[in-house]
């Protein structure tokens, strides 16, 4: 399936997600998404990928239509971003739950000197 990453960033700035602050930058044809300032997300023509680990990583790669992140057929899949199931486009309370914890996951910011 081929997507819009601008449609895909309307997802992500539903009501339900307010409280995680995100915000947008247009990067290399697709769109990623930030969380204070941190890198969670990308939107590109390939999905909604969330930034994903450990346990919460295979977690969502169990979920039927979840896959690991390929801008290109042949390119390495990624170990780092899960492409959600189009399925959670519509269930905003689901949803809610990966992107919490793909943020939770992030590293916390280094104290300013």
């Amino acid at each position: 399936m081929n997507y819009d990453p601008a449609v895909l960033r309307q997802i992500l700035t539903i009501p339900e997600l307010a409280e995680f602050d995100l915000t947008f930058k247009p990067m290399f044809g697709g769109i990623m998404g930030y969380a204070g300032g941190k890198v969670f997300a990308s939107l590109s023509n390939v999905g909604l990928a969330l930034k994903m680990s450990g346990k919460d990583r295979e977690a969502l790669l169990a979920l039927p239509g979840a896959c690991a992140l390929r801008y290109e057929p042949e390119s390495a899949p990624s170990k780092t971003y899960v492409v959600v199931p189009e399925a959670l486009h519509t269930r905003p309370d689901e949803l809610k739950i990966w992107v919490a914890r793909s943020v939770a996951a992030l590293p916390a910011a280094k104290p300013r000197r």
